[in-house]
């Protein structure tokens, strides 16, 4: 048999030409699938003048934009893989995953010129865009280009996009996403998230994060529907886009403390969510008293469990099932599997926690150039997620601890290994522990535990201001508490449980 991969903007050009494809907030730009498909030929047609071939990594390094969207299908088109930069990082972070990855071309916002120019790894061709239509290199550049109206003959298998999740070792991995895993992670949400010709999606999270895309800026245009992308999280912006009868938002994904401040702002009373079908949350656990407000508000906040590893598609909780099941993420979509595994590999029972792992369509052949990291994340045919949950005997999946220690800031994953490496750095510290810890505003925060080397001294400040040049600034820690000696097991490693349950900021 043989499978194609369809160009969504061109079939959406096809059949669909005057439906309104991307809408950007605020610059007002708006296109029709007829208009984004013309766009993406031209810039398809510029990346092969810029000698762009089959497999080449195109790196976007920017603020969110519908440009984003129009690069994605313009590089699909021709063959090449979208590489996705988070906006937030430092160039130091930045130099180890662009000298990983090797992009022929950067494309990167206005915005983010200094943290290019302070990069130290070079990139072949570097361009510069606006990021909201305005005159700019780029869109001189595509201006020009002989449009490529047609996609190039694809595999399902074949690499669409490199993706970098931090890996609890501080160094972060390259995950290699497929045009099948794209294919079925948006039929996962056409048929358990009401996906469907007339989806008017809201993107507010960052469209570098398999959330922000996926959720659901990618399936919108999947579906033939419009995608609506705000340039940064504004709570104003967000809460008038709901309330615009002609934007028509239907599906939207926010982090709790997204949530948060839409609750908090002052328009929140007036703002009208009559049109509003899916409410996702994802990325951390949602406290029960927000899905309650959110709930007498008239808006049902579901809550999703996904990975980059599986194109954020693994499980949600159904909107009749939001009230009586509030704190687990759903059951599973349909085309991903999941089995909760004891240490020994057997499947544990309902109730009893286990390692979640999982299996489908969706979910990645391995990471970029890193066999050792394949090796220890794949058995069976199944992916190990590193995540601690039970699922209970209606299927119900419950997370229980993510990622060993890491924690979440602000909707951003935070690995503190990463952070100890840069704080060991500091001569006077002996040893060094960073755990998360409750934030009001951010849902969690990093809080330092050091020992610091006998008669040697050091300020919780001095320690602080370490971390601003050398790490972007939502894996800052917020607080520093100095101890004598890290509590530990037999076999020498530090008990950072012992520590969440005793260290009080």
């Amino acid at each position: 048999m043989h499978e194609m991969v369809i160009d969504w903007i061109r079939h959406g050009a096809i059949n669909r030409p005057s439906t309104l494809a991307t809408v950007e907030l605020p610059s007002g730009r708006r296109r029709t699938y007829a208009e984004m498909h013309e766009r993406v030929s031209r810039i398809a047609g510029w990346l092969l003048s810029l000698g762009v071939k089959r497999g080449d990594r195109v790196g976007v390094l920017a603020l969110n934009s519908t440009d984003d969207l129009d690069i994605i299908f313009a590089t699909w088109r021709i063959g090449a893989v979208h590489l996705a930069l988070n906006f937030r990082l430092t160039p130091a972070e930045l130099d180890f995953i662009i000298g990983n990855a090797e992009p022929v071309l950067l494309i990167h916002d206005r915005d983010m010129l200094k943290t290019v120019e302070a990069l130290s790894v070079s990139v072949e061709q570097v361009v510069e865009t606006e990021g909201q239509g305005a005159a700019s290199e780029f869109e001189n550049q595509i201006a020009n280009a002989t449009p490529v109206e047609k996609q190039v003959e694809l595999s399902p298998d074949d690499q669409c996009m490199l993706m970098y999740s931090s890996g609890t070792t501080g160094r972060p991995k390259g995950v290699i996403m497929t045009h099948r895993m794209m294919l079925w992670a948006n039929i996962n949400a056409c048929t358990s998230m009401e996906c469907g010709q007339d989806i008017v999606s809201l993107s507010v999270m960052p469209l570098f994060h398999i959330g922000g895309l996926q959720v659901f800026a990618l399936p919108a245009l999947y579906s033939g529907g419009t995608s609506v992308v705000l340039r940064t999280f504004e709570p104003g912006a967000t809460l008038e886009a709901f309330s615009d009868p002609e934007l028509g938002v239907t599906h939207f994904l926010g982090v709790p403390a997204i949530y948060n401040a839409l609750r908090d702002h002052p328009d929140n009373a007036q703002a009208d969510l009559s049109r509003m079908r899916v409410a996702l949350a994802g990325a951390e656990a949602v406290p029960e008293s927000l899905v309650r407000w959110w709930h007498e508000r008239g808006l049902t906040i579901q809550e999703g469990y996904g990975m980059t590893e599986n194109v954020a598609s693994c499980c949600v909780v159904g909107k009749l099932d939001v009230v009586d099941h509030v704190g687990s993420a759903g059951k599973t979509l349909r085309h991903t599997e999941i089995r909760v595994s004891r240490e020994d590999g057997s499947e544990a029972d309902p109730g009893e926690s286990g390692e979640l792992w999982c299996r489908g369509p969706v979910v990645t052949p391995g990471y970029w150039r890193r066999p050792e990291a394949n090796a220890e994340s794949f058995v069976d045919g199944w992916f190990r997620t590193g995540d601690i949950g039970s699922r209970d005997s209606e299927g119900f999946v419950y997370i229980e601890d993510r990622l060993k220690d890491m924690y979440i800031s602000g909707g951003e994953n935070v690995y503190p290994a990463e952070i100890e490496n840069i704080l060991y750095e500091l001569e006077e510290i002996r040893e060094v522990a960073v755990i998360g810890v409750p934030s009001d505003r951010f849902g969690e925060t990093g809080c330092a535990v050091v020992a610091l080397q006998e008669s040697r001294e050091l300020t919780g400040e001095a320690i602080l201001a370490y971390c601003q040049p050398r790490l972007a600034r939502f894996k800052h820690p917020s607080h520093v508490v100095f101890v004598s000696e890290l509590p530990r097991n037999a076999t020498g490693k530090v008990l950072k449980f012992e520590l969440r349950n005793t260290i009080e900021v």
